[in-house]
């Protein structure tokens, strides 16, 4: 009957070419193999929160006095809405954390070069759109922390010249944080994102399968013979195993570490002192905070969103910008470049932490 119903679905959709494909597909093996995992944990946990966030949405109703009620409601009086909530936040906080080291081991192997520049380029928006699903979905249970949260980070492109209200109205919806800014993250964080990000990871998966995985610049240009496995079923199994890792990991999370709700937003109080952002956007946070009110002729806070803003542009162009890549040749600037990256987001982020 399987046999049978194989050749039925077979002569319609020709899957055996897929599995022809799936099968002859070839990953490298070498000391930096581990550094594939990361991509297929990303789009693990990616799936999670698709899913996750779908049951959450039977019982979460949108609004100033609705939102906060409702996640009220979904942890203590739902079945196992506790536990569904708290995997959807730790699954959207390890997805950061994977996309980061994903894309960090991405650039430290060069694997952005020629012929993986629109490779690099769809990894590079993803990992701004993460940013972005925690930046909206901050703010949905409308408690005290996420609404004071939101008003210091959309308060931040005031610095702006010209263009810095007509931003901050933009993202808020008016002048201040209120319900339409709720409105206008649920619908960003639950719509708009999640249909921009589907295509740009089927973009992306697309040319992963299509071009392959990248090899160390030393493996390409090295005579020794290169050591390989099938991709099925061989490397898929072991991505399966590393997930159910992963999903163990996040259950023992959502267990013992369950989210908390805290209390509801009051627009009309004080900010609660030491109030900081998630750990992702806490080294932004931690370096505009310590910069001086003026530079010069211009405000600090514009300087450092300047600065900031020309590093993510300059991520972007990384393929474009290391022409020695492309000729199998490795370029020690751009390493110290990644290492003083990584060590300003490291280093602000624990000062976020430690200090008030």
């Amino acid at each position: 009957m399987s046999s049978r119903f194989f050749n039925w679905f077979n002569n319609r959709y020709k899957i055996d070419t897929l599995l022809y494909f799936s099968r002859e597909k070839k990953v490298p093996v070498h000391r930096g193999t581990i550094w594939y995992y990361f991509g297929g944990i990303s789009l693990f946990l990616f799936g999670l929160q698709v899913l996750t966030g779908l049951l959450l949405l039977f019982y979460y109703r949108v609004g100033p006095d609705a939102s906060f009620e409702s996640i009220k409601f979904i942890i203590t009086r739902v079945r196992f809405g506790w536990f569904l909530r708290s995997m959807h936040t730790w699954s959207a906080n390890l997805m950061v954390l994977t996309v980061i080291v994903h894309l960090f081991s991405v650039f430290f192997h060069r694997s952005y070069r020629l012929p993986r520049e629109l490779t690099w380029l769809t990894g590079v928006v993803m990992l701004f759109m993460v940013m972005a699903f925690g930046f909206s979905g901050y703010l949905l249970p409308w408690n005290e922390l996420s609404f004071f949260a939101t008003k210091v980070g959309t308060d931040s492109v005031r610095a702006f010249p010209i263009v810095g209200d007509f931003l901050l109205k933009l993202m808020r919806g008016g002048s201040d944080v209120t319900g339409v800014t709720l409105s206008r993250f649920f619908g960003l964080h639950i719509a708009v994102l999640p249909l921009l990000f589907t295509m740009i990871l089927a973009l992306h998966l697309f040319f992963v399968q299509m071009q392959g995985m990248s090899e160390p610049m030393k493996k390409q240009t090295s005579t020794a013979p290169r050591r390989t496995i099938p991709f099925f079923p061989d490397f898929a199994l072991r991505d399966l195993l590393v997930w159910l890792v992963v999903f163990d990991f996040l259950i023992a999370l959502s267990v013992f570490f369950p989210w908390e709700l805290g209390t509801k937003a009051d627009p009309f109080a004080s900010a609660p002192a030491g109030i900081k952002p998630e750990w992702y956007f806490l080294f932004v946070f931690q370096a505009l905070k310590m910069l001086p009110a003026h530079i010069g002729p211009f405000e600090g806070e514009l300087v450092g969103l300047t600065f900031l803003g020309i590093g993510g542009l300059a991520l972007v162009l990384v393929p474009f910008l290391d022409r020695a890549a492309a000729k199998n040749l490795r370029n020690r600037w751009f390493d110290l470049a990644g290492a003083l990256a990584l060590g300003f987001f490291a280093i602000f982020t624990v000062l976020g932490y430690i200090l008030d």
